[in-house]
């Protein structure tokens, strides 16, 4: 069953369909919120998006833009979050803070990936896990980050280019 018609349905007052989108997107959600924010953070930043989904959902007049609609709602509650964790402790904050991962990612390589990811400032970071980490278009990502399609296009050039030299920076020490 496609999203569109989950959606139709979920406003209809379907529970089921409800649920099944919930099911299909929920850790998608939580990885974009995992990679923006470290895992402490994570979940209860996206209890609070499928919170703000429950209630926006019958007034989502294009089901078919379903998952853009979707990542715009988590992404104005990762900034939330960040601009309230800026504000009151802005010295504190460090690009490994982002990284801290949980004990699985075992993978040096990943580890690396990871930490490279985190030191890169937040609109790159963010284009890079939309476009790459969450499949969207570029045209989504414009519509998500409430930006032209060509300052996607540029934020993804700059951010793979500070995520290579970060990678690079690291094989070196």
């Amino acid at each position: 069953m496609t999203d569109e018609l989950l959606v139709v349905r979920a406003q209809l007052g379907e529970r089921a369909a409800l649920a099944e989108l919930v099911a299909r997107w929920r850790v998608p959600v939580w990885t974009y919120v995992r990679r923006m924010l470290d895992a402490e953070r994570a979940d209860d930043v996206s209890q609070e998006i499928w919170l703000a989904v429950v209630r926006g959902l019958p007034r989502l007049r294009e089901p078919d833009r379903f998952a853009p609609w979707l990542f715009t709602i988590a992404r104005r509650s990762v900034t939330d979050r960040l601009r309230g964790q800026y504000a009151r402790e802005p010295e504190t904050l460090t690009a490994g803070e982002a990284a801290a991962g949980d004990p699985v990612e075992a993978m040096v390589d990943r580890a690396e990936l990871i930490s490279a990811l985190a030191r890169l400032p937040v609109p790159e970071r963010e284009v890079l896990v939309l476009y790459y980490l969450e499949d969207l278009s570029v045209e989504d990502c414009a519509q998500i980050c409430q930006v032209p399609a060509g300052t996607i296009k540029s934020r993804l050039s700059r951010a793979r280019r500070l995520l290579r030299a970060h990678l690079e920076e690291g094989d070196r020490s």
